[in-house]
């Protein structure tokens, strides 16, 4: 009877220092809004869920999630931000390129390095550096944003239809003017020939409301060795050198409209159209900036909704029929280097919870739970983080590696990491509208592009 007298007083011991132990946490729990762009893949989504879960039972905090297609996160954003009801994280694909930048002089944003200093080792070169923005209200600089996952320029050929137009991957020149004359010149021939198709060699996006087409632009101008602004973030426009490559740049990018060598509706094209244009096979070749093109057919050899014959038919043209590979040389005869596009979420100034907020992030960018949200993208990003960049995962099919050696051969930042105002730029595509005043309205390339320098002044100088 004793013996169960003192087991009853210690189970009750131990249940109030059990409550003891976990009231504080109970009561010092909270909840977070987190806003997040709606994944390309279901994988990626799935990854996500499964880190929230797994952060809530470790910590404590409640996640509440809205997530939002990618064309609608900046404006529901921005209305946040104009009412005061910001979320607690968000997260979109977009707010690099065309907000982060802004928002960080504006002092809008919540300084993250008390995060990401003491993690500065495990990132990638020229990953966490998109992150180190202005605050024109401190007058200093700060990882005003968390590096997740990056993108850069990629070339995607139907292997099939270059060998039903007679060639074959080998006869692809290296040289920049032959690479080019060689997709307008004896490719497209080649294939409407074979198929009595009027089918194009190449998908060159042109459109004002493609990030493609600024982004692609950028290759030609790197092509050209062309720096619109220096380290310090100071525009060079006015460098005549600058101008001259500029000419060149956008005449080698719309010569493959007005050569007929691409699709009349690519001046009109968004994003997912040369990414359709290709599926269909109304072209031979595009430059996209991510592997999401082959990446759609490894999803469809996977996909249990799917007909055995449309897994089959995903699984050989992921496995066969899709090239990835690079760009030519440039004109000097040096290799492409090529722009990455960091992609970064944020915590705001404004956000009512920002010490959970960071919880949050610091859990999400731990190595197990940002791997399987980086690789749920199935390549079509790339990691930030070194120890994820060297998963087996990049080395799995020849897609993947051809990602892998372009990043790890060395990329460089674009210009809105120098000057925020280039966001606006992007934003309004100065890029395509020079392309459109060629192709479009005739007039002269390097009219076309002096109002494009005179716009670059007037925004950014």
């Amino acid at each position: 009877m004793r013996s169960k007298v003192i087991g009853a007083v210690s189970l009750a011991v131990a249940a109030v220092g059990l409550f003891a132990a976990t009231a504080p946490v109970l009561a010092q729990s909270k909840t977070i809004t987190v806003w997040w762009v709606k994944g390309f893949y279901k994988s990626e989504d799935d990854a996500l869920l499964a880190a929230i879960k797994k952060f809530e039972d470790k910590s404590g905090i409640k996640v509440e999630l809205s997530q939002y297609a990618v064309q609608d996160m900046i404006p529901k954003t921005v209305a946040a931000l104009d009412s005061g009801t910001v979320p607690d994280v968000a997260y979109s694909d977009t707010y690099d390129v065309q907000a982060a930048g802004k928002w960080a002089f504006e002092g809008k944003l919540e300084d993250l390095s008390d995060i990401l200093l003491p993690m500065k080792d495990a990132f990638a070169p020229n990953t966490l550096e998109t992150a180190l923005l202005y605050n024109d209200q401190t007058k200093k600089k700060g990882y005003y944003g968390f590096p997740l996952k990056q993108q850069t320029m990629h070339v995607n050929i139907w292997n099939d239809m270059l060998e039903k137009a007679g060639f074959k991957q080998s006869d692809i020149p290296t040289k920049w003017n032959d690479y080019w004359s060689f997709w307008c010149d004896k490719v497209q021939p080649g294939i409407r020939k074979a198929t009595g198709q009027r089918l194009y060699a190449i998908g060159q996006p042109m459109g004002v409301e493609s990030t493609d087409a600024f982004q692609s632009f950028y290759t030609f101008m790197d092509a050209y060795n062309v720096k619109l602004v220096d380290d310090n973030g100071k525009i060079t426009v006015d460098d005549p050198k600058v101008r001259d490559g500029l000419i060149h740049a956008l005449k080698d990018y719309t010569d493959i409209y007005t050569r007929g060598c691409t699709p009349p509706s690519s001046t009109t094209w968004k994003d997912p159209d040369n990414n359709v244009a290709f599926h269909n096979k109304t072209i031979v070749m595009t430059h996209n900036f991510t592997i999401s093109i082959p990446a759609k057919w490894y999803e469809d050899s996977i996909n249990p909704a799917l007909t055995q014959e449309q897994r089959d038919a995903g699984k050989k043209a992921y496995e066969q029929d899709i090239i990835t590979t690079g760009f030519p040389n440039k004109p000097d005869g040096t290799p492409m280097k090529y722009r990455s596009d960091v992609k970064t979420g944020v915590i705001f100034s404004a956000s009512k919870n920002k010490a959970e907020g960071k919880e949050f992030i610091k859990f999400l960018m731990q190595e197990e739970n940002l791997k399987p949200y980086v690789e749920g993208g199935l390549g079509r990003w790339f990691p930030v983080t070194k120890a994820s960049q060297q998963s087996p995962f990049w080395q799995a099919d020849k897609h993947r590696k051809a990602a892998y050696a372009q990043f790890t051969g060395g990329t460089i930042p674009f210009d809105f990491t120098k000057n925020y105002k280039f966001t606006i730029l992007n934003n309004e595509n100065v890029f395509a509208k020079a392309m459109n005043r060629v192709v479009s309205e005739k007039i002269p390339v390097d009219k076309a592009v002096d109002e494009m320098i005179a716009r670059i002044k007037q925004v950014a100088g």
